[in-house]
């Protein structure tokens, strides 16, 4: 049963509104027998003697664009699972829980830093790009308990539950943690942490920062390669998107075309899906990068087209905002609009790497070396280990260039080729840098291979298209010449 309080419209026999359609997801998401109340409902209960509540945190539920805040009832001496069995969520990203930590020896004090360990794994999980992260609340009502990661999947439909224990002795406190696939119980990934007590807010902070820098692309990989099993008929707006973006990311001329096939696919399945819609507006804009666009100015509009469709599914989406930034940026060159949707990202999830990394961008664009250092540096610490990080890196480099640090620029633009030596600008940035810190001849095996990959380079079209403003151009259009690069 599910119970909500609210207004209703009543028309004959029948009553509709939004009020009885949460009661209705709530009901579906009910355990046999068990009860579901929303947060309003449970406000007038709360001092009933006979009744037992269980918080139950924010729960997602079929067909609902909003978090609800649910508690499960019982009456008095009738034992309760911690959780109502919630259905599989369905947009099909993947889902995570991460369980209470279990604590050796067991004392209060070690259970708040447990605890807040915990809250800063899910704060930080929250910003990843597709991953639905369970609630603290949730998490919390499985304390004290053996829990058995398939139980979990099965009552909360999450695909990955993530436990540790934490450990303290002689002044040092270690913390293991597993990840493990919800539906099966297998181990994903397991990791040790270690450090000296002391300040220990901050050993909270870097232990859940570390723990997400390892778990993020474990769960991004694992879903790539369920996604690639799955036949072509069955496969979701979610798997589609997880595909394009292994191909778009190559940046490989021979496959870059079909990562547009599958984020049309994605768009055309399930149209309110606003990822595809984002990152379709990052296909048209690396077409142009790359020099790969027939009609640069067609692609500049259907990535601004994209960018805004993005943004009209969901306006509070980080991605989508920090998306909308970037092509405001590179197609328009507007670049205080554009820092306003990337400051609009990071406030909105401060643990969006990518928000971090597009704020980079333009700051580098418009001459503030210090901004595009600082951000570059912010987004490798969130995601150091992602797979699309060489574009981290590319910024990286492209600061310390604006900086006058050509010695950095160089070193973190060869770390970008290492891991992706198919990114044009990257390739521009290093061969300017290059030649600013007198190394011509490697400045000019850097310009063969931009060419050999944008045969029709120009640096009269690349200064009329490129993002960059006058004043970053004014040295670089000359450096990238002195290196060889044709007018």
């Amino acid at each position: 049963m599910g119970i909500n309080l609210t207004e209703v419209i009543v028309e004959a026999n029948d009553i509709f509104g939004d009020g009885v359609n949460l009661a209705a997801r709530l009901q579906a998401s009910a355990e046999p027998g068990g009860i579901l109340l929303t947060a309003a409902v449970a406000e007038h209960v709360r001092t009933e003697k006979q009744l037992s509540l269980t918080d139950l945190g924010e729960l997602k539920l079929k067909n609902m664009n909003r978090l609800v805040r649910a508690f499960g009832i019982a009456a008095a001496g009738r034992v309760q699972s911690p959780v109502a069995k919630l259905t599989a969520l369905p947009d099909d990203r993947p889902s995570l829980i991460v369980l209470p930590f279990q604590l050796e020896p067991n004392s209060a004090e070690d259970a708040w830093f447990a605890e807040g360990i915990i809250e800063g794994i899910i704060h930080i999980l929250s910003g990843i790009e597709n991953l639905f992260v369970i609630s603290r609340g949730t998490s919390l009502a499985y304390a004290g308990m053996a829990v058995d990661p398939r139980a979990v999947g099965r009552q909360l439909g999450v695909r990955y539950a993530l436990s540790g224990v934490v450990q303290r002795a002689k002044g040092r406190l270690r913390v293991f943690t597993e990840l493990s696939d919800a539906s099966t119980g297998r181990l994903v990934r397991s990791d040790r942490r270690d450090g000296m007590l002391g300040d220990m807010f901050e050993m909270q902070d870097r232990i859940a920062s570390e723990v997400v820098t390892a778990i993020a692309p474990a769960v991004r990989g694992r879903e790539l390669a369920r996604a690639m099993r799955k036949p072509p008929d069955s496969l979701t707006a979610y798997d589609l998107l997880l595909r394009a973006l292994d191909l778009l990311y190559r940046l490989q001329p021979e496959t870059f075309d079909r990562a547009r096939g599958f984020l049309q696919q994605a768009m055309a399945d399930d149209p309110g899906y606003g990822p595809a819609y984002s990152h379709a507006a990052t296909w048209h804009m690396f077409r142009i990068g790359q020099g790969w666009s027939t009609n640069s100015a067609v692609d500049a509009e259907e990535a601004r087209r994209c960018a805004a469709a993005a943004l009209e599914r969901d306006p509070n989406d980080p991605v989508a905002l920090a998306i909308h930034g970037q092509m405001l940026s590179f197609t328009q060159r507007d670049y205080a609009t554009a820092l306003n949707f990337l400051d609009r990202a990071i406030a909105a999830s401060p643990s969006c790497h990518m928000a971090w990394t597009l704020s980079s961008t333009t700051a580098g664009w418009i001459a503030d070396g210090k901004r595009a250092v600082e951000h570059a540096t912010r987004a490798m610490q969130l995601s150091p280990l992602d797979p699309f990080a060489f574009f981290t890196e590319h910024m990286l480099s492209q600061g310390h260039y604006i900086n006058g640090d050509y010695q950095q620029a160089i070193a973190w633009g060869q770390r970008a080729v290492a891991h992706n030596s198919m990114l044009t600008s990257n390739l521009r940035t290093l061969a300017a840098a290059l030649v600013a810190y007198g190394d011509l001849d490697a400045a000019r095996e850097i310009a063969r291979r931009i060419l050999a990959l944008d045969p029709n380079f120009s640096l009269m079209t690349f200064a009329a298209r490129s993002p960059m403003s006058a004043k970053v151009l004014e040295s670089h259009v000359p450096r990238l010449r002195a290196a060889g690069l044709p007018d």
